[in-house]
C-alpha cells in the first residue's frame, strides 16, 4: 500500500463527519441515563484505572504499568478491566447505590465488537436481589433506544425491539433448545464433568485434546446459543451454571446453577451481572483456580487484590451488573461498527 493509498487520519473534517451523528447519539444516551440513575438515588462514583489486580478471570488480559515510589522502588500495577473490585469495596464502605461510567482495558480484544479501550456502565445496588439488577438492565437499554428515537434495534441482519417484553432463558433452556444437550447433568459437586460434556457436545463443536469443561461450554454458547439470542426482542440469559458463576453467588437451593445472567440484543451480548458472591473464601478459591489456568495457558498470573477480598467478607447482600457502553450506543444510534461511536479511535489507529 502506498502513501496515497493510505485512509486520512480519523480527525479529518470529511471524516469526522461521518461519526459526528454517533457521537452526538452517545452524548444523548449519556444525558438520558445519567438522570435516569439520579431519579432511582444512585450516586455516580468515579474510581480509580491503575489496580493492584485488574481482575482474576482466565481469559481477559490486561496492561501492565509500574509506578516508581518516592524511594525510587517499583511498583507494579494494572490497568483495570473492570470497575468491580473498587466498587465493591464502596458496598463494603456503606453505599446503598453506585454507578459508574468506568474506562476499561482489554488487551489481545480488537474487532467489530471490541476495543482495547472501552467505557464499561457499572452499577450496584445494596439488599437487593439479582432481579432487580435484571429489571435494571432492561429499563437502561430501553432509555438509550429512547434517547435516540430509535425504533429498533439492528446488527448483522438481526433486529430486535428494544421495548419488547424480553425473552427469559436459562441457559440450560439454551443449551437444549439450539444444541440439545442436557448441560446440568454435566455438572456434579459444582465441577463440571469434561468428560460428559465432551460426549453430549461432541458432534455440536470441534474439541481439542486439552479443552476443558469450560472450554467446550463455551464452544457451544457461542457457536450455537449466543447467535439464536436478542431476535425480535431483548433476551435475559440466566442461571449459569455453577463451574461459570465467577464472581456470583451459587442460587439457593439449586447447587448446579449461579445467579448469573448476561443481556443479548441481535446476538451481542450487553450485559453481565450477578447475584454477587459475599463469602471472602470462596471467591478466593475461584481466583486461585482461575489463575492457575491462566498460568497453564497463557504463562502469567494476576495477583489477588487481597483488599478486595476482604471487602468482599464484609460487603452486604448486593447485586450489580456491567454494561458495554460503547456496544449499547452502537445498537442505540445505528451504527455498524463500534469504533464509529467512541470520540477517539484506539491509539495508533488511521
Amino acid at each position: 500500500m502506498t502513501a496515497l493509498d493510505q485512509p486520512s487520519p480519523w480527525w479529518t473534517p470529511s471524516r469526522y463527519a461521518d461519526r459526528r451523528p454517533f457521537l452526538r447519539a452517545r452524548t444523548a444516551i449519556t444525558q438520558a441515563l445519567r438522570a435516569w440513575f439520579e431519579e432511582q438515588g444512585f450516586a455516580e462514583v468515579e474510581t480509580a484505572i491503575l489496580q493492584i489486580s485488574p481482575g482474576n478471570e482466565t481469559h481477559l488480559h490486561a496492561p501492565r504499568t509500574e509506578l516508581r515510589q518516592a524511594d525510587g522502588t517499583a511498583a507494579p500495577r494494572y490497568l483495570r478491566t473492570s470497575p468491580e473490585f473498587a466498587c465493591k469495596k464502596l458496598l463494603a464502605a456503606g453505599e446503598p447505590r453506585i454507578y459508574e461510567f468506568a474506562r476499561v482495558f482489554r488487551d489481545r480484544e480488537r474487532g467489530d465488537l471490541h476495543l482495547p479501550e472501552f467505557t464499561m456502565l457499572e452499577w450496584y445496588r445494596a439488599n437487593a436481589g439479582y432481579d432487580a439488577i435484571m429489571a435494571d438492565t432492561i429499563v437502561v437499554i430501553a432509555h438509550a433506544a429512547q434517547a435516540t428515537g430509535i425504533g429498533r434495534f439492528s446488527f448483522r441482519g438481526k433486529i430486535a425491539d428494544p421495548f419488547a417484553e424480553p425473552e427469559l432463558l436459562t441457559v440450560a433452556a439454551g443449551f437444549e433448545r439450539f444444541a440439545g444437550i442436557d448441560l446440568l447433568a454435566t455438572i456434579s459437586g459444582g465441577e463440571g464433568n469434561r468428560e460428559a460434556l465432551a460426549s453430549a457436545a461432541r458432534e455440536r463443536v470441534r474439541i481439542a485434546d486439552d479443552d476443558t469443561w469450560s472450554d467446550i461450554f463455551s464452544k457451544v454458547l457461542v457457536e450455537h446459543v449466543e447467535p439464536n439470542l436478542g431476535q425480535g426482542r431483548l433476551t435475559v440469559l440466566f442461571e449459569y451454571p455453577s463451574p461459570e458463576a465467577a464472581l456470583a453467588r451459587t442460587k439457593a437451593g439449586e447447587p448446579l446453577v449461579a445467579e448469573r445472567f448476561e443481556v443479548y440484543a441481535c446476538g451481542v451480548e450487553l450485559a453481565n451481572g450477578f447475584g454477587e458472591l459475599t463469602d471472602a473464601t470462596e471467591q478466593r478459591h475461584r481466583f486461585t483456580a482461575a489463575m492457575d489456568e491462566k498460568a497453564r495457558r497463557y504463562g502469567e498470573r494476576y495477583p489477588l487484590d487481597d483488599d478486595f477480598l476482604a471487602a468482599v467478607g464484609q460487603m452486604p447482600e448486593a447485586s450489580g451488573v456491567a454494561l458495554g457502553f460503547d456496544r449499547l450506543v452502537m445498537l442505540a444510534s445505528g451504527a455498524p461498527r463500534i469504533d464509529q461511536v467512541v470520540w477517539t479511535p484506539p491509539a495508533g489507529e488511521p
